[in-house]
Parts: C-alpha cells; sequence; structure tokens
C-alpha cells in the first residue's frame, strides 16, 4: 500500500503518539502565513531586510513548502543516491528557506510540522551549511539550510532495503541488529530506489492492515494519489504472513511484526537505503 495522510505522530527517537486528525495538513500546508513578512536574500538569514526593487525580492510567502503533496522541479537532486551518511539528522524550529546551493537565491521552505517533528538526514555539509533530503517529489530532492538555524542531532540507525532479496536490515552503528524477509513493490508500481529517509509515525484508525504505519520520504513512481494521499511511500505490517517474500504491493514495503516493532523505536530522520540487491 501506498500510504494516505490522515492521523500524525512521534518526534525525534519517540513512540506513536496518535493526534487528532488528519486537520494536520492544513497546519502543514499553511505554515508558511506565519511568516509573510520576512524577506529572504540570496545567503542571507531568514529575517534579513533586502533593499533591491520589490521584482527581485524573495519572500517566504512566495516560496512552495517542501512537503509530501508537493513538486520542487528547482531542488537539486540527490548526489549520492547511495551513500551512507554518519547519521546526522537536523529540526527546523521554524520557517526556513531552502537554497539550490549555499548562497545562492531561495527556491523552497520547510517547516518544523509534518507527521509530527520533521527531522531531515543531512547529507552534505559546506562551511556553514547543511544539504538535506527533502520529502517533495521528484524523489532525491535536496536543499541547503544554514547549519546554524536548525537543531542538530545524531541517529545511530540505517534501514536498508534490499529489492531484489526482499529483505530489509537495520543497522545500529554499523551491526546489522534485525534482518527480516518483506514484500515489496510489484512490476507494476515498484518500490522507489535511492536514499529517503523515516518521516514520520502515523496511526490509521480507519485501516487495519497495520497498527503503525512509517511514512518515508519517498513516493510511488507510477501512482500520483492513492488512499486519499500523494502516493507517499512508507513501512508498515501486514496481517497475511504469506506475502512476505514476494513483490505484490503498490510500492510500500510490508514488514513482519516483530520487525514494525523495532523500526517504531527508530528515530524520525533515520537515512533509508533502497537498492536492487
Amino acid at each position: 500500500m501506498v500510504v494516505g495522510e490522515s492521523r500524525t505522530g512521534s518526534g525525534f527517537g519517540s513512540g506513536v503518539r496518535a493526534l487528532a486528525s488528519g486537520l494536520v495538513y492544513l497546519v502543514v500546508l499553511a505554515f508558511g502565513a506565519t511568516a509573510v513578512s520576512l524577506v529572504v536574500s540570496p545567503g542571507d538569514d531568514a529575517a534579513a531586510t533586502d533593499e533591491r526593487p520589490a521584482k527581485n525580492r524573495v519572500t517566504l510567502a512566495s516560496l512552495k513548502a517542501a512537503t509530501t503533496r508537493t513538486t520542487l522541479p528547482r531542488a537539486p537532486r540527490d548526489p549520492d543516491p547511495q551513500g551512507v551518511t554518519d547519521g546526522e539528522v537536523v529540526h527546523p524550529h521554524s520557517v526556513l528557506p531552502l537554497y539550490a546551493a549555499p548562497g545562492r537565491r531561495p527556491f523552497a521552505k520547510v517547516g518544523p510540522k509534518q507527521f509530527g517533528d520533521t527531522w531531515l538526514p543531512v547529507v552534505e555539509r559546506r562551511g556553514g551549511w547543511s544539504r538535506v533530503l527533502l520529502p517533495s517529489r521528484p524523489n532525491g530532492s535536496t536543499g541547503w539550510l544554514r547549519t546554524k538555524q536548525v537543531e542538530r542531532r545524531t541517529s545511530p540507525y540505517l534501514i536498508r532495503v534490499h529489492l531484489g532479496s526482499r529483505t530489509l536490515e537495520l543497522v545500529d552503528r554499523g551491526t546489522t541488529v534485525g534482518s527480516w524477509t518483506v514484500a515489496v513493490g510489484a512490476p507494476g508500481t515498484p518500490t522507489p530506489t535511492g536514499r529517503t529517509f523515516l518521516l514520520g509515525q502515523l496511526v490509521d484508525d480507519s485501516q487495519s492492515f497495520s497498527p503503525v504505519i512509517l511514512p518515508l520520504g519517498s513516493h510511488s513512481d507510477t501512482l500520483d494519489t492513492y488512499g486519499g494521499g500523494p502516493g507517499t511511500v512508507a513501512l508498515h505490517g501486514w496481517p497475511d504472513g504469506s506475502v512476505f517474500g514476494q513483490a505484490v504491493s503498490h510500492g510500500c514495503v510490508r514488514v513482519p511484526a516483530d520487525a514494525l516493532d523495532a523500526l517504531s523505536q527508530v528515530p524520525l530522520g533515520t537515512l533509508v537505503l533502497v537498492d536492487e540487491q
């Protein structure tokens, strides 16, 4: 299944906290309204004053939000889709501009909430800048943030999904602590490969196939929408164990119950590598 978006929960490293309703997306997609007066200059802080002619100014309100429901055609692509990072993840406490390169004009913005708190994996650093993976289309979208404007932590975990062998590995500080046979996307709705991340945890009372759904920062390459959501790929459980080891899903990775329990303890922002092995 490719998830819709109905309930939210979880901060960095926490368990499932089911929130009130799917109205959280109204908050996520409208967060730019809290910063409509801010003007952003290339290379300046978000609140810096831009004295250039009005036609050349960039405001946070004018920037598209980097969420699971948006497409960012100007976002630079991931330079190393199978690269392992050192586990650093960052959290914006406010709405921040995203840059295609340090010192360039911003092309989008990212806020502090999506499925709970937004934690993004750092894939590159340059001076006072951090390059992060984004949860928007196209898959592999990235953007640069000013490092001093975000909270920084480190996840000791790495999640690996091998489509060929249909296995998932949970790695802790370089040591594999769990390995499971899983179900992956069917040939017509394949699980996208590349580097993504654990975006959130949610509980959907309208379904019974999984007690917890773990959305990733990637999307189906064949489905624009599914179940009311934008085709976001997820890790989740499945009540029929006969599917494990098969390519039968709409793009999500279906995992056994003990794998789901372990994955639910992994901090948000943790890197997920999907390959063809």
